[in-house]
């Protein structure tokens, strides 16, 4: 819905209701932002300068917030980040091995989807206190895909890192790639930064690997080996990606699997957690064929539960908790 549409849908369906606030998804807060903030020109402007970091989103996220100003003036606007659930990773689960004054200026793993994962965080609070608790390990798999390491309820590792690159395979990103071959494409290919932006964000993963689709439905029904190969390559860097976020936690109470791949592909979800017994995880095949929210057997030691995310809504209660507002529309944080 555009905003020509929201502005016409308020004064037609809600008779011109007064809006007092706007809360927006802004993908990098940098080091800087560990919770939602009211907008002013200060942070505006700090936000700019966070563009290199996440090039084909911050400029979109910030034209947004610039438009909802000039469109509700009177309303207060509200930043909320993708990267601020993640601020408070021990050190060396936010650092690279560079020289310190890399990590100093600002070159660290941020971690995203961290909307996704508070909000999912926020429902087990609610629904699976116990579980909450514990050690989790939260899978966001859709086009942007990425996983977390959620310990006593704080972010403890991601598997995304400096960018929206990093991590696993994706829609139509490369995921996990060794820096060399960024440094062969540039001195034996002779490619500029912009072609390797273009190729790594939007012509790699699932896309680039199977040259068909990076659509999973359209692969699943595909019968060329370059659809197979490139489901089998995303299952198995999630399998990887599985063990080492354990490692962090030091062990697995649940697992909780989200997005549009998490939520609605059976057959992916399975590939992802057949013969894992080894590793806690006994999971109904039945069950997770019917897309039900628990997945695990009865007596699993890891419960497996698939949630349904919800990103907007998120940002909305963050919003309304920031500006106190009743009525949260998640549970809140107590």
């Amino acid at each position: 819905m555009g905003l020509t549409a929201v502005l016409d849908w308020l004064e037609k369906e809600e008779n011109g209701a007064n809006v007092v606030g706007v809360g927006h998804r802004v993908v990098h807060g940098g080091p800087i932002y560990a919770e939602p903030v009211l907008m002013d020109d200060a942070t505006f402007a700090r936000l700019k300068s966070f563009e290199p970091l996440a090039p084909l989103h911050q400029p979109y996220n910030l034209a947004g917030i610039e438009a909802a100003r000039e469109a509700f003036p009177m309303a207060a606007q509200v930043a909320c980040f993708d990267t601020a659930f993640h601020r408070r990773h021990p050190f060396i689960a936010d650092t690279y091995a560079l020289p310190r004054e890399y990590y100093d200026e600002g070159v660290r793993r941020y971690g995203f989807h961290g909307l996704s994962y508070e909000f999912i965080h926020r429902i087990l609070r609610h629904e699976e206190p116990v579980l909450a608790r514990g050690k989790v390990a939260v899978a966001h798999l859709g086009n942007g895909a990425s996983m977390c390491a959620i310990k006593s309820g704080k972010s403890v590792g991601s598997t995304m890192g400096f960018t929206a690159l990093d991590g696993l395979p994706m829609g139509t990103r490369c995921g996990q790639l060794d820096p060399g071959v960024v440094l062969y494409l540039m001195a034996e290919k002779k490619m500029s930064a912009a072609e390797i932006t273009d190729l790594l964000y939007k012509n790699s993963g699932l896309k680039g690997m199977s040259g068909i689709s990076n659509d999973v439905r359209e692969l699943e029904a595909s019968n060329e080996q370059s659809a197979k190969d490139a489901l089998d390559y995303f299952v198995s860097r999630v399998r990887r990606n599985l063990g080492g976020l354990c490692a962090e936690l030091g062990g697995l109470d649940c697992l909780v699997l989200t997005g549009g791949i998490g939520e609605n592909a059976a057959n992916v979800r399975k590939a992802i957690l057949e013969n894992l017994e080894w590793f806690g995880i006994q999971i109904d095949f039945d069950a997770n064929a019917r897309n039900e929210r628990i997945i695990s057997e009865k007596g699993s030691p890891t419960v497996v539960l698939i949630l349904k995310t919800d990103e907007e809504r998120m940002i909305a209660a963050h919003t309304a908790e920031l500006l106190n507002l009743k009525q949260p529309l998640v549970p809140a944080i107590t």
